[in-house]
């Protein structure tokens, strides 16, 4: 990290170069005072969520900007890294689906990212978390997100040098603006992939549940670790239903170990989340199961990439027209240490090789309880604990409540 980067919180000067392709980014630089006046002092009242990273404080600057500030409690080595890889990749990153760097400041006792402020938070809140019951997810609503999605893996993984593996697709990293546009997020655990390289073996760094077999088992980290993912996501948004749910009994099931039967007997209409009430387009359902089938296949050269994925849900790529009838997906189990980790559908596993080690700050069972999850870069927000940031500044803008 350096001594360049300790000055911005003190001597209010920094050496860009921190930062490859800075020159043209739309970024600044934050100092710590601007920061803890945005957020009133990194107030509990502006506390959007709490993390094992630490906390995210909703705030707004001196120019009226609303922003998101991660502020990072850890200054070990483990987290100076992923505050280095988030800030390095985000600013490299420019595309309307990607949730781009707004700033940072990096001082010597602290670490902190600035975002632009989603006013819809996660897609997670809003199929699982406190926001579900609005019924804000309409089908129009969640092919945008599909799609938006796609577009923004698509620039990662094919038109951004070097090409960028996220490696943790998932819903909570999905995040709403206030049109609900999907933007991707939380890129800590990226990887920058050298021209030519095809693949890599790495330490397992993701969310259960999403996970590619591969990787999962094996640390072997490509595209097609992605690409696997947002086919869990897939399903995911279709159905309504978590990576992983708990059965009676604590039997724990897969997204794909549920929807392997119905789609083997191509009965796609139960797969859709009862939530739709029946509103939804059959020829786009037909396709995003599709797209998820050819996803989560088991061996990633059997994957398509990120473009062929877009080309299939918008019915431009034909090359699954001849094999819809009897098209099947495999429901693979991960292995009963990881499964035995698990405590709900979004905690994050720390593994390497086959010492499958989880992150204790990210458990469910740890800061957010027994029954909640990880909630991505903006944190769960307590609607009924949750006082007003916006309150002062002109009343606050009909946007988290419907």
């Amino acid at each position: 990290m350096g001594s360049s980067m300790s000055s911005c919180c003190g001597a209010e000067k920094v050496d860009r170069s921190f930062v490859s392709g800075a020159a043209n980014s739309s970024w600044r630089m934050f100092t710590y005072k601007e920061l803890h006046a945005a957020t009133h002092g990194f107030s509990e009242n502006n506390k959007l969520g709490e993390g094992g990273f630490g906390s995210v404080y909703w705030g707004k600057t001196a120019d009226g900007l609303q922003i998101a500030v991660k502020k990072l409690k850890a200054m070990n080595s483990k987290a100076e890294m992923e505050f280095a890889v988030e800030v390095e990749v985000l600013a490299r990153v420019r595309h309307k689906n990607l949730l781009g760097l707004r700033g940072y400041c990096a001082g010597a006792e602290h670490r902190l990212i600035v975002y632009d402020y989603m006013p819809n938070l996660s897609l997670l809140s809003h199929l699982h978390g406190h926001l579900k019951s609005e019924g804000r997810l309409d089908w129009k609503t969640r092919m945008n997100i599909i799609l938006g999605s796609a577009e923004g893996l698509v620039y990662l993984h094919h038109e951004v040098t070097p090409h960028i593996i996220h490696r943790d697709i998932k819903a909570s990293n999905v995040l709403l603006d206030s049109d609900f546009e999907p933007l991707v997020a939380d890129f800590g655990f990226a990887k920058l992939i050298p021209e030519g390289v095809s693949h890599m073996t790495t330490r397992v760094k993701g969310t259960l549940g999403y996970l590619a077999p591969e990787y999962a088992m094996w640390g072997k980290v490509s595209e097609s670790c992605d690409v696997y993912s947002f086919g869990i996501l897939l399903l995911e948004l279709v159905s309504g239903r978590k990576p992983i749910e708990k059965l009676p009994g604590g039997v724990k099931r897969t997204i794909t170990e549920w929807a392997e039967p119905l789609i083997s007997k191509a009965r796609f209409r139960e797969l859709v989340d009862p939530r739709l009430l029946g509103d939804f387009d059959e020829a786009q359902l037909r396709r995003v199961i599709e797209a998820a089938i050819l996803c989560v296949q088991g061996e990633p050269e059997r994957r398509p990439d990120m473009r062929e994925v877009v080309a299939i849900i918008q019915g431009s790529d034909s090359r699954v027209a001849a094999k819809r009838e009897g098209m099947r997906i495999e429901s693979i189990r991960y292995g009963e240490d990881l499964m035995a980790m698990d405590q709900n559908s979004d905690d994050d596993v720390d593994a390497h090789d086959h010492d499958h080690d989880v992150d204790d700050d990210n458990m469910a069972g740890g800061k957010f309880g027994n029954d909640s999850s990880v909630y991505g870069v903006f944190g769960k927000m307590d609607v009924q604990k949750m006082h007003d940031p916006y309150a002062g500044y002109g009343g606050r803008r009909n946007m988290l409540h419907g």
